[in-house]
């Protein structure tokens, strides 16, 4: 005897039949799952408002945002060639700071044109 008997052949074909229903049963429609949402506390509120696509905030933060940055990717830039320039490269008196030359007594002042006394003569014990 080879193959199925009437009968296992039709319980085979019925088992076949529901195991196929049963799976295009589990595929969702785009209408499901059909669950009421749940009410949003104070935060999630104002969270979901907020990131809503076209706000009023959002837009405004972005533009905020992107002033800053554009700010800053200027301001920094510039403060660096401008501190560099004043304190590295100017060509004016006193532009670099530098070690001031030592005064001895007898020196002249080049600012204020005075001389520079003599140190008090004063025997002590030193």
């Amino acid at each position: 005897m080879s193959g199925y008997t009437p009968d296992e052949k039709l319980r085979y074909g019925q088992l076949i039949k529901l195991r196929r229903q049963w799976l295009k049963d589990q595929e969702l429609s785009p209408r499901e799952p059909v669950v009421p949402p749940e009410p949003l506390g104070p935060v999630a509120k104002f969270w979901d408002g907020f990131l809503k696509p076209k706000s009023l905030w959002r837009l405004y933060t972005y533009k905020a945002y992107k002033g800053g940055v554009c700010t800053l990717a200027l301001l920094i830039p510039t403060w660096i060639i401008y501190y560099c320039m004043k304190y590295h490269i100017s060509q004016r008196p006193y532009g670099i700071v530098v070690v001031k030359p030592r005064l001895f007594p007898g020196d002249t002042i080049l600012e204020t044109g005075e001389v520079v006394p003599d140190l008090p003569e004063t025997h002590g014990h030193h």
